[in-house]
């Protein structure tokens, strides 16, 4: 008795496909790196705003506490966007202080 085999691939319906697609490690790298890059900016862009107005002492001395700590915030937007379990988690530890920042300085800024 002989069995026949197939060996033709079945076809799989498109969203296996791209689940399988987005399960490859170089695109959580990706991910990540561009949560670093991107995300770290942003970070640190809207770092200095928010210090620049909402520190009580001179303007220039806010601008410039705001520059410094955004520096330090930017390498630490590196650190947690590959320190985290998943690139997910890379991003929304990235974002919420972000738009926490943002919020504060629009706030801060429209009081001044």
């Amino acid at each position: 008795m002989q069995v026949s085999v197939d060996s033709t691939p079945l076809a799989s319906p498109w969203y296996t496909r791209f689940g399988s697609f987005l399960a490859r490690p170089w695109l959580g790298v990706l991910s990540r790196s561009l949560a670093a890059i991107v995300g770290g900016y942003a970070l640190a862009a809207t770092c200095s705003m928010f210090f620049a107005v909402a520190l009580p002492i001179a303007r220039s001395q806010a601008v410039l506490t705001g520059m410094l700590v955004a520096i330090v915030l930017c390498a630490c937007a590196a650190l947690w966007a590959f320190a985290t379990r998943s690139a997910l988690r890379a991003w929304i530890g990235i974002l919420i202080p972000t738009t926490l920042l943002w919020l504060g300085a629009q706030w801060f800024g429209a009081a001044a």
